[in-house]
Order: structure tokens, then C-alpha cells, then sequence
């Protein structure tokens, strides 16, 4: 469903743990839309299929903030990466396999594509000249950990 909706909204992913509880994003701003009404939607689809579920996945409302710096982005991918950690349910970031660490770590790919220096290789390889509106870059893990 986040892929999904990242191609409707045109938003960019450059970080993400999805929790048994919770989901951590690290997004940048949808090119359609506001950002509000791309989470509106990714929630919609999700609670759609998981209709039946209870408790409910998603909680009324979610909670953003912007990063400014490299340093900063540095910080929120480790959290983020770090949670299942920090929770008990695995014992390294890269045993948890719905998050964007590995991507990060090795290039491995996934059903979210998610922005990283891999992702930008692979565009100039195939000789695709994007303007990401990403105004640092996304950190190695080694940097991180």
C-alpha cells in the first residue's frame, strides 16, 4: 500500500519501519497533493484491507515534523531503523524485514522503492536525469549504526 501510494502521490521514501503497533516514515513531500492527503489515503487503503482487524492499525491522526540538515536525517533513519531493535523482536536492524535498512545497508530491493544512493546509481546507470527534491543525501548505514 506505501508503494502505492508513493507512485499516486509522487512522494519520495527514504526511510521506513513498519511496527507491529506503528510505522515510521521519512518522506518527502508529495509532487500531488498535500502531504496530509497522501497519509489520508495510504491509511484508507491499509484499514481497507485490514477491516476486520482489532484493534485498528492506524491511530486518528499522525504526527510530522520536518528535518533540516543531514545531521538530523542521520539521527531519524537510525531511530527509525533501530526500533524493532529498541523493541525487543529482533537483535540487529537488518533481521527486521519490513524496514528500509537493508535497501540502505546493500541496495537490496523491495516492493517500496525506497531513495538512497543506491536507488540514485542505478538511475544514472540507466541514464535517467531526475531532479530529486531531496536536499541531502540520505546517510549510509555504517554511518548510522
Amino acid at each position: 500500500m506505501l508503494e502505492q501510494t508513493r507512485r499516486l502521490y509522487r512522494f519520495y521514501v527514504s526511510g521506513y519501519v513498519v511496527m507491529p503497533d506503528h510505522v515510521h516514515l521519512l518522506l518527502s513531500e508529495p509532487e500531488r497533493r498535500l502531504l496530509s492527503v497522501a497519509i489520508q489515503a495510504l491509511k484508507q487503503s491499509v484499514a481497507r484491507r485490514q477491516k476486520l482487524v482489532t484493534p485498528p492499525f492506524w491511530q486518528p491522526r499522525y504526527y510530522d515534523r520536518n528535518i533540516w540538515s543531514a545531521t538530523e536525517m542521520q539521527e531519524k533513519l537510525h531511530y527509525i531503523h533501530a526500533n524493532p531493535v529498541r523493541q525487543g523482536l529482533v537483535v540487529k536492524p537488518e533481521d527486521w524485514p519490513w524496514s528500509s535498512f537493508r535497501h540502505h545497508a546493500t541496495g537490496e530491493e523491495s516492493v517500496v522503492e525506497v531513495e538512497s544512493r543506491w536507488t540514485a546509481r542505478k538511475r544514472e546507470q540507466a541514464g535517467i536525469d531526475v531532479k530529486v527534491k531531496w536536499s541531502f543525501p540520505v546517510p549510509h548505514p555504517s554511518k548510522i549504526g
